[in-house]
């Protein structure tokens, strides 16, 4: 019983790893790592008064351009 739990344990945690790094690699990943990073920013900024609360502002410079003024 003892050796069988280890052994799930070990197959178990093999999967994760396997699944984590191919989340890890993927687009959505990185993606969603920089949209996390924008959004902590701009909140800080925000909430540290140096900001007038202007989403437009706080775009990336690659977004700008979608933004309909």
């Amino acid at each position: 019983m003892k050796y069988r739990d280890a052994i799930f344990a070990t197959i178990a945690l093999a999967l994760t790893s396997v699944a984590l790094a191919g989340v890890v690699y993927t687009d959505a990943y990185s993606h969603t790592a920089k949209a996390e990073a924008r959004g902590v920013r701009a909140l800080t900024l925000v909430a540290s008064g140096e900001s007038v609360c202007d989403p437009a502002n706080m775009l990336s410079s690659n977004e700008t351009g979608t933004v309909q003024q």
